[in-house]
């Protein structure tokens, strides 16, 4: 699928199927010792409809049968995104910058909406950032060197300041 989407599909990869990354590895206690038994716990994305049983059915088909796999931690997303509000976000990011593209896109990784999706309230991940096209945002979010430009932090604000004003008159 990759080398369908190109270079820059990279950053679209893992939106196209469930993903994990093994975060903790315990093992033994010695230099020299051989561990009878390693623990790997595992961080899961799921696409929207799938659970954590989709999920273990397809490590099973990579790591075998013999390895022990459950769910520890699961909070479901909610069923269907109430995208009620898109409009009015895209119709600001236009007004910003004519030709900013508004598209939904469905994150890759977990964020701290999942914290209000169970009490009920609708977030959305609206970051305005008028970036440079060589900037290599994929690159740097999140990594040790994390930064925008400048004018990308004062296109951002200025945009969800509008934001904030229109929803204010609703």
């Amino acid at each position: 699928m990759l080398n369908l989407l190109g270079t820059k599909g990279r950053d679209l990869e893992p939106l196209l199927h469930n993903t994990v990354n093994a975060t903790i590895v315990r093992g033994g206690e010695q230099i020299w010792g051989i561990p009878s038994e390693i623990d790997v716990e595992l961080a899961g994305s799921l696409l929207p409809d799938y659970s954590p049983d989709d999920l273990m059915a397809e490590l099973h088909q990579v790591v075998g049968e013999e390895v022990d796999l459950k769910a520890i931690y699961h909070k479901p997303s909610p069923a269907k995104p109430d995208m009620g509000l898109f409009n009015m976000l895209g119709n600001t990011l236009r007004e910003a910058d004519p030709e900013g593209i508004p598209v939904p896109l469905l994150s890759p990784t977990p964020t701290d909406a999942r914290h209000f999706c169970r009490l009920g309230i609708q977030t959305y991940g609206f970051i305005p950032m008028n970036l440079p096209a060589e900037f290599g945002f994929s690159k740097i979010i999140h990594a040790a060197d994390e930064r925008i430009p400048a004018e990308a932090l004062d296109f951002g604000t200025a945009t969800i300041c509008r934001v904030i004003q229109r929803f204010g008159t609703k």
